[in-house]
């Protein structure tokens, strides 16, 4: 009976070994598909045969590049969410996934209560420096942003000590966490999925400079701005498509309004965020991408995704010169750094790309062809799914048993 009953686990332990792993992606704040959580993980894990749960506020239920979509509630405001929770909770449990995984910092409770109370297994995706972020918050009285700031800090480390594994998208983020617990730990880059972004096809562009991310003084926005100016003032019809979003109403006003005292109104076009799927097109009608974030805590740490998509679309990068970004352009010969506070060495790179077409070109060939081998999102989904399989327990070769590395291109 012994044996039969050692017989019985192991096949039982055979099954399950076959079996696809389940992985839970959820969040309650995110309305549209996240291009880091969806598109850079989930849609390329559930075309190397894991099976995608995805439980977010979207528009239905569907099937979607092989990931299963499980529509939420829309509930816009975090006291609503936080009420919420327990239709989460029973939605989450429902999904029975060997893996449950998230981003959003309000949702660490509901992380606690899966993995406290009921022994899931979890992964924490703490992709930007959210001590940073909640720290500028002017949503936020600013009395209350040190302590508020404490409080996350304090409850990520208490993540990396609780949960079974822990991913940040640059290796500075990780600092922070490396000695805590005993979660595996894993770098993910944000590199651009190939599948989103081929091999971009020679035709005009008709924007000269394009920037894409948050529309902010923080983002070096304002700097852009002044650039344009000087560009102006020399008698250069220089064209700039700004893609992304403002922090309030207010903060558009104020952007809109500078744009207008400069003078720039006919030289600029913005538009709001747009699905990832567009992303590759849109960008792909300037010539130039540009970077211009400053030196503020958060982008002391985290790593552009633009750089990357805009080598994608084979365009010379201008960047300023901070340190998470700087190692990527040692050697690349892809684009131009230039100090980021520094209006006028920015107009001075823009016009000399646009003053030498064919080195522009070459370098925008050099950063293609440097994504294309290196810096794209094929190496990291292998990482991740290493990474998933240790955690769950799965048989994994000694090559790759080692899921708690922290990897680093730079």
């Amino acid at each position: 009976m012994a044996t039969s009953l050692v017989e019985t686990i192991a096949a039982w332990r055979v099954r399950r070994q076959l079996r696809p792993l389940t992985l839970c992606h959820f969040t309650t704040v995110h309305t549209e598909l996240k291009s880091r959580s969806f598109h850079r993980q989930m849609m390329p894990l559930a075309a190397r045969g894991i099976t995608i749960r995805y439980v977010a506020p979207v528009e239905s239920g569907a099937r979607l590049n092989g990931v299963d979509i499980i529509a939420l509630a829309k509930r816009k405001s975090r006291l609503r969410r936080f009420f919420s929770f327990p239709t989460l909770f029973r939605t989450l449990l429902r999904q029975r996934a060997d893996l449950y995984h998230f981003q959003d910092t309000e949702l660490l409770p509901v992380a606690f209560a899966l993995k406290l109370l009921f022994r899931r297994r979890v992964i924490y995706d703490a992709y930007e420096d959210f001590p940073a972020m909640v720290a500028a918050r002017k949503s936020l009285p600013r009395v209350v942003r040190p302590l508020a700031t404490k409080i996350v800090d304090a409850a990520e480390r208490l993540a990396a000590r609780a949960f079974d594994g822990l991913m940040t998208a640059d290796p500075l983020t990780l600092r922070r966490f490396a000695k805590v617990g005993g979660s595996k730990k894993l770098v993910l880059y944000n590199f651009p999925n190939l599948d989103l972004f081929p091999a971009p096809c020679a035709h005009a562009r008709g924007f000269d400079l394009i920037y894409r991310g948050g529309l902010s003084e923080r983002a070096g926005t304002y700097v852009l701005l002044d650039a344009m100016k000087l560009l102006a003032d020399q008698g250069r019809g220089v064209e700039l498509l700004l893609i992304g979003y403002f922090d309030d109403p207010l903060a558009e006003k104020n952007l809109r309004e500078r744009i207008h005292e400069l003078g720039l109104a006919s030289s600029i076009a913005i538009r709001g965020r747009m699905d990832h799927e567009r992303m590759a097109q849109t960008l792909s009608e300037a010539q130039i991408g540009v970077c211009p974030l400053q030196p503020v805590p958060k982008f002391m740490r985290n790593i552009p995704v633009k750089v990357f998509e805009y080598w994608a679309c084979a365009m010379p990068v201008v960047a300023s010169d901070l340190p998470p970004i700087r190692p990527f352009f040692r050697h690349a010969e892809a684009g131009l750094l230039y100090s980021a506070d520094s209006a006028n060495q920015l107009a001075q790179a823009i016009a000399w790309l646009l003053d030498h077409p064919q080195a522009a070109a070459r370098m925008g060939r050099l950063g293609r062809a440097l994504v294309e081998r290196r810096l794209n999102n094929s190496g990291e989904i292998q990482k991740l799914l290493r990474f998933c399989e240790c955690i769950a327990g799965r048989d994994v070769t000694p090559a790759e048993s080692r899921c708690g590395e922290m990897s680093q291109h730079a």
